[in-house]
């Protein structure tokens, strides 16, 4: 008799989705140190132009960045199956800061259009707005009524 040996891939240290999150990591230091140097120098000359707006500015950013960390762990399964309690959590702060930037993000458009930019920017924006609150609404919907992805599937 032959024996016949399968070979059986190992798992890698280094997963893909690690390096993508580390790719993220890297595009948003890039960007802060090149472009958003401003919100670290207080003196830059670029606050004037934020200055009008800057209490709304405040909390569509902080939300934009919870919303931007919390929202690719809600895909986790592991996250998901281990700390079940962790996820809803997060997952419901990821909920309400959307809902929180996306009007935010409208307003402060729509408050630079009267200050020079073009409507075509504002009309951008709030077709964003519209589609991130509709989107996470509908998930939403589909989370209270029982329907989640895991629940989908199988």
């Amino acid at each position: 008799m032959s024996t016949a040996s399968v070979s059986v891939p190992r798992a890698s240290r280094v997963r893909v989705k690690y390096l993508l999150f580390a790719i993220i990591g890297l595009m948003m230091a890039y960007v802060l140190r090149h472009n958003e140097s401003f919100l670290i120098n207080r003196a830059d000359p670029v606050w004037q132009h934020y200055h009008p707006f800057r209490w709304y500015l405040l909390p569509h950013g902080v939300a934009g960045a919870c919303a931007l960390f919390l929202g690719p762990m809600q895909f986790s399964d592991r996250l998901r199956q281990r700390f079940t309690k962790f996820h809803r959590v997060a997952g419901r702060i990821y909920v309400t800061c959307a809902f929180i930037l996306a009007p935010l993000g409208a307003y402060i458009q729509f408050f630079g259009e009267r200050m020079g930019a073009p409507r075509s920017f504002s009309v951008a924006a709030l077709v964003d707005a519209i589609l991130l609150m509709m989107t996470t609404g509908i998930a939403f919907a589909f989370i209270v009524n029982g329907k989640s992805s895991s629940t989908a599937n199988g």
